[in-house]
């Protein structure tokens, strides 16, 4: 991972090309699709913790979709300070769902308005705290940002099976061969275009294999397009319509656990994608990405809505599509904006069947491992505990997907942070690389057994560009005509510095 500071390079970034109005709106209504379910989870579930009316659930999730857009702009497009400028797209974070249904069950909670209360005021000691969080990008070397990589497309892969399945639980038909079938057939047309279609319908598989998918559910009668002229047309969200947010210190306090974790999160999604497309991410850049999540997240409930964080499956998406551009995810947050502002438009996506996009989340979250597992591809292990590292905090990472409710008996903050498998393997591999690779006072100067099993080893391509004839001789290698064929030398055309291969002049 390339973290040093910009430099006076005139090279134009990777994630500023705009590929024009079309291509932004095919490729931001991609990222919106992918993201929809996951943005209005949130305050479905808080919703009906709440008690609140179906109306008023529904304003909740317009107010997050609002806020989404307006927050996926800023992070974006970035104004002074704030932004990071990298293909992001923000939504309501996860990690407070259970802190805050908790307030919400407490009788010193204050109800919605002491949420509301406690997401701004927490937001707020997160956003003075961001300076702390800004400078260790050098604690995150491919080694960390790897196994953080490929934690996110794992937790992810929950998610897409039980969309696979259906997405509810306790609908009659969830888990059946009529859903699972949809979606393998949506998984198997995401396949199809990227193997047959040109390189733009090979980049629009997903957004395509969805409408091909939902075209074909809605002809089997399992799409129910019914309901998206109920309700209406336009709704403009409305300040503090849920009443003003009040303040308590308990609240406060759980909540502010939940923002360290979303900025540990944050911090490593930016990372992440910025790893993903190739471009230099310092710790001015991580700190205005993160400035503008706590703003963002500090305005929210003025809307109704509550903690902004980025969208790991939309780093997927960068990463399954190789679409760079940042324009396209404004764009995307400019149809969340209208989606927050048109709840028909909304409807329409929500009509979309949950295992069509299981189909296509398992591609899409699958590429998230996949790129962590390149990431690490790069990390030296020899000599070194590097494998323990990767070992540990991914073994750590596991515990709460296999098991979710192995923290039930633990203390409610210890909780709140480990419940997310992506915060206990960011944690894990922070601190074991400071632990083994900065503090490395008392470290053996013998290989790790584990490291030392895998010394010897010759990589395939290096032997596929060998050909008949080839030999060495005093050190070089020649070819079958006696011709010498020379050998790429150490660190040249961005080789790592352990990996040298032969390159034939034929």
């Amino acid at each position: 991972m390339n973290t040093s500071s910009p430099s006076t390079s005139s090279a134009p970034r990777p994630e500023d090309e705009n590929l024009g109005l079309g291509a932004n709106l095919a490729y931001g209504l991609q990222h919106v699709l992918t993201m929809y379910g996951g943005i209005v989870a949130v305050p479905l579930i808080l919703g009906q913790a709440a008690g609140l009316t179906p109306a008023d659930i529904g304003l909740l999730i317009a107010a997050s979709l609002f806020a989404g857009g307006l927050a996926t702009l800023l992070q974006t497009l970035g104004l002074p300070w704030f932004g990071c400028q990298l293909p992001l797209v923000q939504g309501v974070s996860f990690a407070g769902v259970a802190t805050m249904g908790a307030i919400l069950s407490s009788e010193g909670g204050g109800g919605l308005p002491g949420v509301l209360g406690a997401v701004m005021a927490a937001s707020l000691i997160g956003f003075l705290i961001t300076p702390v969080f800004s400078r260790i990008t050098k604690y995150f070397p491919p080694l960390v940002t790897g196994i953080v990589i490929t934690t996110i497309g794992l937790t992810l892969m929950p998610v897409a099976a039980r969309w696979v399945m259906g997405g509810n639980s306790k609908a009659p038909d969830f888990g059946s061969m009529a859903n699972i079938g949809l979606a393998a057939l949506t998984f198997a047309i995401v396949l199809i275009l990227s193997k047959l279609g040109s390189a733009t319908i090979s980049r629009l598989s997903i957004l395509l294999a969805m409408v091909i998918g939902t075209l074909i559910a809605w002809s089997l009668g399992m799409a129910d397009f019914s309901k998206v002229l109920d309700g209406p047309l336009v709704a403009m969200p409305t300040p503090f319509h849920f009443g003003m947010p009040t303040f308590h210190i308990a609240a406060i306090l759980s909540m502010c656990i939940v923002i360290m974790v979303t900025l540990v999160e944050t911090s490593a999604d930016i990372l992440a994608v910025g790893e993903i497309i190739d471009t230099k991410v310092d710790s001015k850049r991580l700190g205005n990405g993160l400035r503008a999540d706590m703003a963002s997240s500090i305005l929210a409930p003025i809307f109704g809505s509550f903690t902004q964080s980025a969208f790991a499956q939309n780093v997927g998406l960068v990463a399954v599509t190789g679409v760079k551009s940042r324009y396209v995810v404004a764009t995307g947050g400019v149809i969340l904006v209208v989606l927050g502002l048109l709840p028909i438009m909304g409807r329409v996506i929500a009509a979309v069947p949950t295992s069509v996009l299981g189909g296509a989340g398992i591609v899409l979250f699958g590429t998230v491992a996949a790129s962590g597992i390149r990431t690490l591809s790069k990390v030296s292990y020899k000599n070194n505990v590097n494998l323990i590292i990767v070992a540990a905090s991914l073994g750590f990472g596991m515990i709460p997907i296999a098991a979710p409710n192995f923290y039930a008996q633990f203390p409610n903050w210890f909780e709140t942070i480990f419940h997310s498998g992506i915060s206990s393997a960011a944690i894990m591999a922070i601190v074991l690389n400071l632990v083994f690779n900065h503090f490395t006072a008392g470290n053996s100067d013998q290989q790790s057994v584990f490291a030392a099993a895998y010394e010897r080893t010759i990589h395939y391509s290096d032997i596929s560009a060998l050909r008949d004839g080839d030999y060495f001789e005093d050190g070089k290698l020649f070819n079958a005509d006696g011709i010498e064929v020379p050998v790429r030398g150490e660190g040249e055309h961005g080789e790592p510095p352990a990996r040298r291969e032969a390159v034939s002049e034929h």
